[in-house]
């Protein structure tokens, strides 16, 4: 099947909640103005023995290079999975390219490198489509922080002339993509999004998360250690900013809780529910000016408690401001950044660039991507 004057292309992403693979397939139009139109949805679960030695990989150990080689590949084979299903669902059609952003093991700008695991030279072969990926790299090597990436698609999917919007990702690591008024867009990553309610709720309940944000709504957010929390000199740095697993870990987390040793256990996912709706405040507050709607995206969108939190504490300083999922806008939650890595493999395409130099602080704008062809 052929779609005129438009072409067809997957999205696969993973990200730092180490959940699973959502992926989309998309008619993305030659022409920015129009619509594009969403064909199949799909998402495959890791199972815990894949999370396990990803997570594992997040710290230096021993034969790491074997290791992260053997990940690799079953990365790719999950992929490869997530398309089948996409394509069972919109039986013969003809795909462009595959966006595939691979899972970040590190991420460490600053020493000149990002790396995201992902075998797609493998991909090809698995599924016969091109395949697009390493979107980061080619931005830190012009100096940017190879991150967010996401804020230029939203520019070209949610921006709005004449008003100021931000978008909020709320992933294992949540950012922001400031949708000025005047056309201009910035953002930066804000903090941790899942990543230290995750960690608390498997160590404490022996689950994968906090489903709704249940367990956080029975205890008591500690201010002594919200405010312990805040302290982190990540969240004072200026933009260009990013971060990940690398600083918002198990280890660092434990490290503060040492100093409130009589705190309950739901107590503490009470605080780290409220210390990832302030530093998203926090950060739109401040570097958004004159916001009129946010509009959430990633898992965060589905954690009531989060939502109520972050509504909270943006309409304490601006009442009149909409706090929504992206779903309003006609793309649900779980879909935008799968759907953003199909739109960057697309640019690549087009050789078209695909990153905001003004977000990520590189030297200038940059084709991002590496091409393995069918």
């Amino acid at each position: 099947m052929r779609y005129e004057n438009q072409e067809l292309y997957i999205g696969l992403m993973s990200g730092t909640s180490l959940d699973g693979v959502d992926g989309v397939l998309v008619c993305l139009p030659a022409s920015p103005a129009a619509p594009i139109a969403l064909l199949a949805s799909a998402y495959v679960p890791f199972d815990e023995t894949f999370r396990a030695d990803a997570l594992s990989l997040q710290q230096p150990g021993n034969n790491e290079i074997h290791l992260e080689a053997l990940l690799a590949n079953r990365l790719a084979a999950v992929y490869a999975e997530c398309v089948s299903v996409l394509l069972a669902q919109s039986g013969p059609v003809t795909v462009s390219a595959i966006g595939a952003h691979g899972q970040t093991i590190r991420h460490r700008p600053e020493l000149g490198y990002t790396r995201q695991t992902n075998n797609p030279a493998l991909l090809a072969e698995l599924t016969g489509i091109s395949v697009v990926a390493d979107f980061r790299s080619r931005d830190v090597a012009a100096g940017g922080q190879g991150a967010p990436l996401v804020p230029a698609f939203h520019r070209a999917i949610f921006g709005a002339a004449g008003e100021t919007r931000v978008v909020a990702n709320i992933g294992g690591i949540s950012n922001i993509s400031v949708l000025a008024a005047d056309g201009s867009t910035h953002g930066f990553d804000t903090g941790p999004g899942n990543v230290l309610m995750d960690f608390w709720m498997q160590r404490q309940q022996g689950a994968a998360y906090d489903r709704g944000g249940a367990w956080a709504t029975q205890g008591r957010v500690s201010e002594a250690l919200l405010d312990r929390l805040m302290q982190e000199p990540y969240l004072a740095l200026p933009a260009p900013k990013s971060t990940g697993r690398d600083l918002f870990h198990a280890d660092w987390l434990l490290s503060h809780l040492r100093s409130f040793p009589d705190l309950a256990a739901v107590d503490v996912q009470a605080s780290l529910c409220a210390y990832t709706a302030r530093t998203l405040a926090q950060a739109i507050t401040v570097d958004g000016k004159d916001v009129s709607a946010v509009y959430v995206c990633g898992g965060g969108a589905y954690n009531a408690q989060l939502m109520s939190l972050l509504r909270s504490e943006l309409q304490a300083t601006q009442k009149q401001i909409t706090i929504e999922s992206t779903a309003s806008l006609g793309i649900a939650p779980e879909q935008v950044e799968a759907l953003a890595f199909a739109w960057l493999a697309q640019q690549f395409c087009l050789r078209q660039p695909g990153n905001l130099a003004a977000v990520t602080g590189a030297r200038g704008p940059r084709i991002l991507g590496a091409l393995y062809p069918a």
